[in-house]
């Protein structure tokens, strides 16, 4: 990183500027959206050298006032083939990064490393029937990518995608993203019939109602789908959420026999825990 500063009055020459700070690994902003006033998504130009799996997660940021950059884990939302990364953030107003990231507009830049990692991606599960996508709030960010992704529909019957807000304008995001899959050129074809999508409000009066855990644990969501009871053989999950969401959906996937796995060790299911008390 090169920090550039202003010369002095002194030394510096009529037709001389001070320099800007440059940015290292820099991306360009090339579209916000701002989804409510908690969440808001962006898209960045993509790196040409930059390869990720569908579901990986990257760390950028901003530089923070010592200079330094400031960055944080963010799945990338779009999926491997896009030609640019799309990211889904909330808001935090005292948040050392999303208290200025939720201000960027068309033409900004962003520090993003291009060191893709993460554990939700398809490797890391073993073969099955049904593939279940589990997350609250921006939790769907990796999902956002996997849905999208042709690979994903070719090795499952059937994925669901239970999704769970406070309130229904939380939910803008992944709603508009379902409806958009189906009209795809790309992949319309493959989503129709295969794709469930299972939204779900936990403080806002909606048509579907309840956290995750109570629907998976209670088998409300498989009587509404019209699907068996989650099973280790047919079934495998994945999960984006909080510490304690996360504990509490491993709790009911275990209890019906689904154990967990990892990149170099493919089981019924997996966890993202980069996000965990990472603060933004």
């Amino acid at each position: 990183m090169t920090i550039q500063s202003p010369m002095t009055n002194t030394a510096q020459s009529p037709d001389q500027t001070p320099a800007a700070k440059v940015l290292p690994d820099a991306q360009t902003v090339t579209e916000v959206r701002h989804w409510t006033d908690r969440l808001f998504s962006f898209r960045v130009t993509r790196p040409q050298s930059l390869r990720f799996r569908s579901g990986e997660f990257v760390m950028i940021g901003l530089l923070g006032d010592n200079g330094k950059p400031l960055l944080r884990a963010y799945s990338i939302a779009s999926p491997s083939w896009d030609e640019a990364l799309e990211f889904y953030s909330i808001k935090v107003p005292d948040g050392p990064l999303t208290s200025k990231l939720q201000h960027i507009k068309e033409g900004d830049q962003i520090i993003l490393r291009p060191k893709p990692v993460g554990t939700l991606v398809v490797d890391a599960l073993l073969p099955g029937k049904r593939l279940w996508f589990l997350a609250t709030g921006t939790g769907i960010a990796p999902f956002a990518s996997l849905m999208r992704d042709p690979e994903v529909y070719e090795k499952y019957e059937q994925v669901i995608m239970m999704h769970t807000c406070r309130t229904a304008d939380e939910l803008a995001y992944g709603q508009q993203l379902v409806e958009a899959l189906r009209e795809d050129p790309l992949i319309g074809e493959l989503v129709e019939g295969k794709l469930l999508y299972y939204p779900t409000t936990t403080r806002e009066e909606s048509p579907r109602m309840g956290r995750i855990t109570d629907n998976l644990a209670s088998g409300k969501v498989f009587e509404d789908l019209g699907l068996p009871k989650m099973n280790a053989e047919e079934d495998r999950a994945m999960v984006c959420g909080s510490l304690d969401f996360n504990v509490d959906v491993k709790a009911v996937l275990e209890s019906y026999g689904l154990n967990e796995g990892a990149n170099s060790d493919p089981k019924e299911y997996v966890v993202e825990k980069a996000f965990v008390g990472d603060g933004i």
